[in-house]
C-alpha cells in the first residue's frame, strides 16, 4: 500500500496479483489528497484520510484494497489533520486523531458503522499524542506529554481519557514504539540528542531493559514479527538504513545489510543570545586529505517542526568527501526532540526572528573553531529551512558567501493566502494568523520580502512549479526584488515538481548546479 509523494494530489494505491507485480491499480480518484492511515487487524480493510469533497478537508474513509467499489467515506470532519491511528480488536471502532498542531492532537474514537466520532480526555488541553496502538486484549498504548515536557509511553483510556505513563520521567522523547503480536513486550526508541536508543518494557512486570551496542543512529520502522523477534531499520551518517532484528528474550541483534561508511558527525552545542542552550550536528572532512581551514555551510532543517539527527546524507556526502566542505546541521528554538518547552519558543510572528538569531551564535561558535574558515561561510535549506535561508542571509549579510534557497516562504502573509486550504490552519498555529491586523502587520514586517535589498551574498533560489505547500509565487517575488538591487541570483523552476525535487533527472541537475554554485561561493581562489 502506497500512499501519495509530496507532489500533489496524491492517491493510494494497490499492487497486483503475484502473476502481474508489475501492474499498480489507481483506488482513489487520482485528483485529491489521499494520505494512508492504517490496515484494521484483520489485514483486510484500510482506512485513510482524503480531501476528495471538497479540497480542504481531510474526511476519513474505509476500503478494501482487493475491491475499488467497497471504497466508503466513513465521516466527514472539519479540519486538514485527521486520520486513522488503529483499530480496536473486533473490528467496530477506530482510533481516529485530528493533529492540530506540533503540541495538539486531539484523539477520538470512531465507530465504524454509524460514523460517531467519540471524544477521549478534555480536548481543551494542549496535549501532543503519538503513535496509537491497541494491544490485542484492547489496552491503548500511546506518547504523550501530559504532565511533562516531553512524550512519554503509557496507557491512554478511552472512556476517561487517563494517560498512565510506563516509562520515566526524562530529558528526553520516547520517539516511536510497537506492541507484541502477544501484547507482552513493547519495543521503543528514545530521541537522545538526535541519536536513538532502544528499549523493551515487559508489560505484566513494568521492567524496562536497555538494547546494548546499538550503532549510533536513527532507528525507524520498529515492528515485531508474528513469530516473535523485532524487525526494523537504522540510518546513520556513516551509512544509508540497514536492516537489524532482536531476539526479545537473549536481546541478541543480527544486521541483515551492511552499507559502505562516511564520515560522523560530531554533536555542537551552544548558548544563543538569551542564555537558550541550542545544539547541532557538525561533518568534518578528512583532514589528511583536505586539510587547513574548510569552508563551512550551515544547513537548516524544515518544518520548522523538525529536527536534524545523525542519518545518511546522501549526495551532501559528495560535498564533504570530495569537495572538502564542512557542513553544520543545526537545531535552533522550534526544533522538534527536546520537548514541549523548546517546540515552541519560535510560535508566532513575535518570537519568530529568535530562531535566526539561533544561527548567529552557532556562525559565532563554528568561527572560533581552528579548523573553520570563518571567511568561507554559507547558508542553505528547504521550505521553513528556506526561510531561515532567505532571512540569515539578510541578518548575517556580511559573513556569508552564499545562499542556497529551497522552496523557501518569502512572505508569511503572501504564503498563508496561497498555500493550499487544507495546511492554513495548522500554518497559523506556528506562525500567526494573517487575518488578525496586529498579526498580519508583524507577519508583513519579518517576512525575507521586506528586507530583500540587504542581501549581498549570491542567492540561489530553487522552486517547483506545483508546489502546493510553498507556492511558486513565493520565489517569483523573491526573485524579482533581489534582482532589482544588482544582486546575482541563480534562479531554477522545475516545470513537473513539487515540494522539493523528486524525479531523478531533476534531482540530479539541481544538485549538479548546487556543486557550481558552491564551488563559485565557496571554493573560487
Amino acid at each position: 500500500m502506497l500512499a501519495g509523494a509530496t507532489t500533489e494530489p496524491s492517491a493510494v494505491l494497490r499492487y497486483g496479483s503475484p502473476q502481474s507485480v508489475s501492474r499498480i491499480s489507481l483506488l482513489t480518484d487520482g485528483k485529491s489528497r489521499n494520505d494512508f492511515g492504517s490496515w484494521d487487524k484483520e489485514g483486510r480493510l484500510v482506512g485513510y484520510s482524503s480531501t476528495r469533497r471538497n479540497g480542504t478537508d481531510t474526511d476519513l474513509y474505509l476500503i478494501d484494497p482487493r475491491n475499488r467499489s467497497t471504497d466508503r467515506i466513513v465521516t466527514q470532519v472539519h479540519g486538514g489533520g485527521w486520520n486513522f491511528e488503529d483499530f480496536a480488536p473486533g473490528g467496530r471502532q477506530a482510533l481516529v486523531a485530528d493533529n492540530r498542531s506540533v503540541t495538539k492532537t486531539d484523539p477520538y474514537l470512531l465507530d465504524l458503522a454509524t460514523g460517531k466520532l467519540t471524544p477521549i480526555g478534555n480536548l481543551k488541553k494542549n496535549i501532543a499524542y503519538g503513535g496509537f496502538e491497541f494491544a490485542p486484549d484492547g489496552t491503548l498504548w500511546t506518547t504523550s506529554d501530559e504532565n511533562s515536557d516531553v512524550a512519554r509511553l503509557g496507557r491512554l483510556d478511552p472512556r476517561t481519557g487517563r494517560f498512565t505513563p510506563a516509562t520515566p520521567s526524562s530529558r528526553w522523547e520516547v520517539e516511536q514504539f510497537d506492541v507484541s503480536k502477544d501484547g507482552r513486550t513493547i519495543a521503543f526508541s528514545v530521541n537522545e540528542a538526535g541519536r536513538s536508543s532502544l528499549y523493551l518494557l515487559d508489560v505484566a512486570s513494568g521492567q524496562i531493559r536497555p538494547v546494548p551496542a546499538l550503532p549510533a543512529g536513527v532507528i525507524g520502522n520498529l515492528e515485531f514479527a508474528p513469530w516473535g523477534p523485532l524487525g526494523f531499520s537504522l540510518g546513520s551518517a556513516k551509512s544509508p538504513s540497514d536492516v537489524f532484528s532482536l531476539d526479545p528474550a537473549t536481546l541478541q541483534l543480527t544486521r541483515w545489510t551492511a552499507s559502505n561508511a562516511n564520515v560522523e558527525p560530531e554533536l555542537v552545542e551552544t548558548k544563543s543570545f538569551d542564555g537558550e542552550l541550542v545544539s547541532g550536528l557538525l561533518y568534518r572532512p578528512d583532514p589528511s586529505k583536505f586539510p587547513g581551514k574548510r569552508p563551512l555551510i550551515v544547513n537548516i532543517h524544515g518544518g520548522p517542526e523538525g529536527q536534524s539527527r545523525p542519518t545518511f546524507l546522501g549526495r551532501n556526502n559528495y560535498l564533504i568527501n570530495e569537495l572538502g566542505i564542512a557542513i553544520f546541521y543545526p537545531n535552533v528554538r522550534g526544533s522538534t526532540g527536546y520537548g514541549k518547552r523548546f517546540v515552541s519558543l519560535d510560535n508566532g510572528p513575535w518570537q519568530r526572528e529568535n530562531s535566526v538569531k539561533d544561527i548567529g551564535a552557532f556562525l559565532d561558535t563554528l568561527a572560533a573553531d581552528p579548523a573553520i574558515d570563518a571567511n568561507r561561510m554559507a547558508v542553505t535549506g528547504g521550505s521553513y529551512g528556506g526561510y531561515m535561508c532567505y532571512a540569515s542571509s539578510i541578518f548575517y549579510a556580511r559573513r556569508l558567501k552564499g545562499s542556497l534557497c529551497i522552496v523557501a516562504v518569502s512572505g508569511f502573509v503572501s504564503l498563508l493566502e496561497h498555500t493550499e486550504s487544507y495546511r492554513r490552519d495548522l500554518r497559523r498555529v506556528e506562525y500567526g494568523d494573517e487575518r488578525v491586523p496586529k498579526q498580519r502587520a508583524k507577519l508583513l514586517e519579518i517576512s525575507p520580502l521586506r528586507r530583500a535589498s540587504e542581501i549581498r551574498d549570491p542567492l540561489f533560489v530553487v522552486a517547483g512549479f506545483n508546489d502546493p505547500r510553498v507556492p511558486k509565487s513565493e520565489a517569483d517575488q523573491m526573485v524579482k526584488a533581489v534582482r532589482a538591487t544588482g544582486n546575482e541570483v541563480w534562479y531554477m523552476v522545475a516545470a513537473n515538481e513539487g515540494h522539493g525535487y523528486q524525479k531523478k533527472e531533476n534531482a540530479d541537475y539541481q544538485f549538479w548546479s548546487t556543486i557550481q554554485f558552491w564551488k563559485k561561493t565557496l571554493l573560487a581562489p
